[in-house]
């Protein structure tokens, strides 16, 4: 027979169990064990202020990543507060910082050491912030004679972190390009125009600590100092062909003048050598004539009379002594014995004797 399914339901609710046995007609073994069957969980709803209050965290909680009401601020780096236009005057420090939605908002600014590079690179004008890097074209030049001249150089810089949120307001966030850029050009291009090319190369370490003397004096002027300059390396001149030519000869040419000086300065110090080699020798010489000379004068001043006499009695004897081995012997004498006697042997003309004292 078709059953009721709401009588069922409500029976069973009850806790009453059909017979099905009944209706077969077996007896009923569980009708008198006061079987039940188990009842159906009840689950009660929240009411709607509960649920109200979850809808409203939910939102809020939404909103809030959506929002993202707060900013974290990175070490070497500060942040400005704009309050509906206006610079908070007082930077940020590293850490999280919270700003009303569509009133306010706070923006970071790098404050390490950048660079800005003039090279003649491809990419020359692109700024890379995450390399802190600002990349421009080499710098043209013109010398004090007209002559064009590529100049390349890298200037170290960093923002004055305590004076960040007057810089941005009035030079903006792409401060780089009025402060550093132009400045930098103009200060090449009058401190390098005032030298001519060739001059250039020798003078490289003046025009350089010109170029930072000039930089800092411009950057110290501005209102709040925005910019601390780091350094200034002068990298690169690039001069043109003819000038490189022209300054190539000269040095081969002054090399050239070194070396002949080099000879003439050698040779020089050979004929001095040799003078006074000479003049040495002709000193000795000198030195020696003086020195027999004087020997002739004490050996003049020597001869007296007395030794004189002294001298032609001792040859006297000798003659005596001759005369008696050689009786034909012939003996001249000289008068007051200023000469020394000669005597010849008559038996042997080819020989001749002379006996001086």
């Amino acid at each position: 027979m078709p059953i009721d399914l709401n009588e069922h339901l409500k029976r069973k609710n009850k806790g009453y169990t059909p017979d099905e046995n009944k209706d077969k007609g077996q007896p009923n073994h569980n009708s008198n064990r006061g079987f039940q069957s188990p009842r159906m969980p009840n689950f009660t709803m929240p009411n709607g202020k509960k649920m109200a209050g979850v809808y409203v965290v939910v939102i809020l909680v939404i909103l809030f990543f959506l929002l993202k009401p707060f900013t974290i601020i990175n070490s070497g780096e500060v942040g400005v507060k704009i309050t509906t236009g206006e610079f908070d005057p007082t930077p940020l420090q590293p850490g999280i910082h919270f700003f009303i939605p569509g009133i306010q908002k706070i923006i970071a600014i790098n404050t390490k050491v950048r660079i800005a590079e003039f090279t003649g690179s491809d990419g020359a004008g692109l700024r890379s912030r995450d390399e802190g890097s600002l990349k421009n074209q080499a710098i043209s030049v013109l010398d004090s004679r007209g002559l064009s001249v590529s100049v390349e150089l890298a200037v170290q810089y960093r923002l004055d972190p305590l004076s960040v949120p007057q810089t941005i307001a009035t030079w903006g966030q792409n401060w780089e390009e009025r402060i550093i850029t132009p400045v930098i050009r103009e200060i090449v291009r009058n401190v390098v125009g005032s030298f001519p090319a060739e001059e250039l190369p020798t003078k490289r370490n003046e025009i350089a600590t010109l170029i930072d003397q000039k930089f800092r004096e411009n950057i110290n002027s501005l209102e709040n100092r925005p910019v601390e300059l780091v350094s200034i390396q002068l990298t690169e001149i690039v001069l043109p062909i003819a000038i490189k030519e022209q300054i190539e000869r000269v040095q081969v040419a002054r090399q050239e003048a070194e070396r002949a000086r080099y000879e003439v300065e050698r040779a020089k110090q050979e004929a001095e050598k040799k003078a006074a080699l000479a003049k040495g020798v002709a000193d000795a010489t000198i030195i020696e004539a003086d020195a027999q000379a004087k020997a002739n004068r004490l050996i003049s001043q020597s001869l007296n009379n007395p030794l004189l006499q002294l001298r032609q009695i001792e040859v006297q004897g000798k003659f005596n002594e001759a005369l008696q081995n050689n009786r034909d012997a012939k003996i001249f004498l000289t008068p007051g014995g200023a000469t020394p006697n000669i005597w010849l042997d008559s038996k042997d003309n080819q020989r001749a004797s002379s006996v001086s004292n």
